[in-house]
């Protein structure tokens, strides 16, 4: 296990995911175990409402001004950004296959820093306006995935951990605070 001091930003620690006791008391042999959830009702529904509302104002907002969706937002929002983060992460594990936790200082200016970057270059260079609306279209995907699968820490790491099988953590500016409550 990796130690951090503790600091101000540190305080909130991400949970490590163990096996529940139902499942752990129950005979599993040939069965897959069922992991408890990292996260509690108030985490998911946070998640829940949050990605719902950004893939949903993308949605209205591509059918309201040109009465279609975008392909190239959603293309890049759904595989593009994950598919980024997927090498990264692939990349990372090769590197070091320890289990990744950080929930330092500049793990939470990162994840505010690198979405607005991607958010406000759709805004700031003109022809890469797609970028703003994938963006959101990412994050929001990426809450849904992780208030489904119960997963705390940064959203950014949801598709990922799924698909590489892994539970890395990075701390998130806005959910691991609620995370750590238990709520």
């Amino acid at each position: 296990m990796i130690d951090y001091s503790t600091g101000l930003m540190t305080v909130f620690s991400n949970h490590v995911r163990k096996t529940s006791p139902k499942a752990a008391a129950s005979d599993t042999t040939g069965q897959a175990t069922r992991f408890h959830r990292d996260i509690g009702p108030i985490g998911t529904a946070t998640r829940l409402i949050a990605g719902l509302l950004l893939v949903g104002s993308i949605v209205y907002g591509q059918l309201s001004s040109s009465g279609h969706l975008s392909p190239s937002t959603w293309v890049l929002g759904l595989l593009g950004f994950p598919a980024l983060v997927l090498v990264w992460h692939f990349w990372r594990i090769r590197r070091n296959p320890v289990r990744f936790s950080d929930n330092s200082p500049l793990s939470f200016v990162l994840s505010l820093a690198l979405p607005l970057a991607f958010y406000l270059t759709g805004w700031i260079v003109s022809p890469l306006w797609f970028t703003s609306d994938a963006t959101l279209i990412f994050i929001g995907s990426s809450l849904l995935l992780a208030a489904h699968r119960g997963h705390s820490g940064c959203e950014f790491l949801a598709l990922s951990n799924w698909l590489l099988r892994r539970n890395d953590q990075m701390a998130c500016a806005i959910f691991t605070p609620i995370d750590s409550l238990g709520l």
